[in-house]
């Protein structure tokens, strides 16, 4: 293996490393000093996330199955710092559900796994590595659902997932198998080029589409997403919430704008009814939800819905809009998961009314769950503003007007439903609210970190720019 090989499959590497440290960490701590694997994973982690910040190169291995350039180091490296996000609030859950049970190492390892299937399948130059990705990766997620076993409900949400996301991987296979029959080709740009029976390749692309449907909970594809989120424990909804779904809308561009690319007409068309169903879809259920988790959870199939508005364009405008909105969702929907994690560790209420008082027990959580709301309601100045109106100005800029218009429709009934959990929190009084609880430090980093991050990324003008300047169709 030479030096360019490390340098081009650097992240892989150190994830696979990071992997095996915490596992040899978990074998020779006594049990007296499990609590140091916590640590010990996020230092090593941290070398994974700061490796990110140096750019990549441009190059192919393995024949042209593996390819990286620094846009697709840029995108792994935003999935790096969501994880990151994550185990910072996930610390004190470990401490208290994970390590009595002598799993922490587990939970790590399990984590680690799938962001290194979704580093492969984002990085697939072929449909071989893209289907080995997306096994790595959902597999591992299976397993993290059901970590609550002592629960019923998370043994429950672990069984859908695991059985519904075998049916897609199925779909999406058999999918694939059309279009390399059509093709004789698994390689993406051997793909663009030829084809012997369209209409055969076409079912083929529309099949392997509804499985990556299914990863980004796209209607009518979303069924599970409701109950796996409540029944799965907070930090793992987080995860299949940012982590799992941003990868798969990177993936689902790649393909799109490649190796289906001559379908462009036809995908066009299936995206914007999409669109429509999954906006309208996520914002009306999340209109009855008392349960945050399952009100985040539709929330997160209607920004689903947004984010086709973006890939809907089709060009580099929409690669660039996409992956800037993914930031900014991640920083949100982290927030927001975060916030609705303390509470429940804290307090062991889930439910909007619950939270009627919240503010005056707990300003400082109140106002994380604000400004994440905010974002994801696109409230100015918030970030999540700036990345709804980039979505909106991409599909405007392909004419699709009437498209804008209607996700101008949601977006003001998503102000509705958003501004519930806020007017819980901070215009209701409760005789018996949440009372006042502090957070471990690790926590407060991490909630530090996402309320900057939430002002600054809309703010901050040159990261948008920095996304334009590597952005380009592979």
């Amino acid at each position: 293996m030479s030096w360019q090989t490390i340098g081009l499959m650097r992240n892989e590497i150190l994830i696979l490393l990071a992997i095996l440290i915490v596992l040899l960490a978990d074998l020779f701590l006594p049990e007296s000093k499990k609590k140091a694997v916590i640590h010990t994973a996020h230092l090593t982690f941290s070398v994974v996330l700061i490796a990110g910040f140096f750019p990549y190169a441009e190059g192919k291995l393995f024949g042209g199955s593996f390819v990286t350039q620094p846009l697709i180091g840029f995108f792994k490296t935003i999935l790096n710092i969501g994880v990151m996000l994550i185990m910072l609030q996930a610390v004190e859950w470990i401490e208290r559900d994970l390590i009595p049970q002598g799993f922490a190492s587990e939970f790590y390892i399990l984590m680690w796994s799938s962001l290194l299937g979704l580093d492969f399948m984002i990085s697939s130059g072929d449909f071989l590595m893209f289907y080995l990705g997306l096994e790595l990766a959902s597999l591992p997620v299976g397993a993290m659902v059901a970590f609550e076993f002592f629960k019923k409900r998370s043994a429950e949400a672990a069984i859908k997932y695991v059985m519904l996301a075998a049916m897609s991987s199925a779909v999406m296979l058999f999918g694939i198998s059309l279009i390399y029959a059509t093709s004789g080709s698994i390689y993406f740009h051997d793909i663009l080029h030829s084809s012997r029976i369209p209409l055969l390749e076409l079912v083929g692309f529309v099949m392997m589409v509804s499985g990556i449907a299914f990863k980004i909970s796209l209607v009518p594809f979303h069924f599970w997403t409701a109950d796996v989120y409540e029944g799965a424990p907070t930090v793992v909804s987080n995860y299949l919430s940012v982590i799992s779904k941003g990868a798969a809308v990177f993936i689902l561009m790649i393909l799109l704008f490649v190796p289906l690319r001559r379908y462009q007409q036809t995908w066009t068309f299936m995206l914007y009814g999409l669109a429509i169903v999954t906006m309208f879809t996520g914002n009306f259920f999340a209109l009855r939800q008392q349960n945050m988790k399952r009100f985040l959870a539709y929330s997160s199939i209607a920004q689903a819905g947004f984010i086709l508005l973006g890939v809907i364009g089709g060009n580099v405008m929409a690669l660039k809009t996409v992956i800037y909105f993914v930031l900014i969702y991640i920083f949100s929907n982290v927030a927001a998961f975060g916030a609705v994690h303390v509470i429940a560790m804290k307090s062991g209420k889930e439910n909007i009314k619950d939270y009627e008082g919240l503010y005056r027990t707990n300003p400082r959580i109140s106002l994380i769950l604000m400004l994440s709301l905010f974002s994801l309601a696109g409230i100015p100045p918030v970030a999540g503003f700036f990345g709804k109106f980039f979505l909106y100005s991409t599909a405007a800029s392909k004419g699709f007007y009437w498209l804008v218009f209607i996700a101008v429709v949601n977006v003001t009934i998503s102000l509705y439903y958003y501004l519930l959990p806020v007017r819980a929190a901070f215009l209701r009084t409760s005789d018996n609210p949440i009372p006042y609880f502090k957070s471990d430090i690790y926590t407060k980093i991490g909630f530090i970190l996402l309320a900057v991050g939430l002002i600054l990324i809309g703010l901050y003008s040159p990261l948008y720019e920095y996304i334009a300047e590597i952005s380009k169709i592979l």
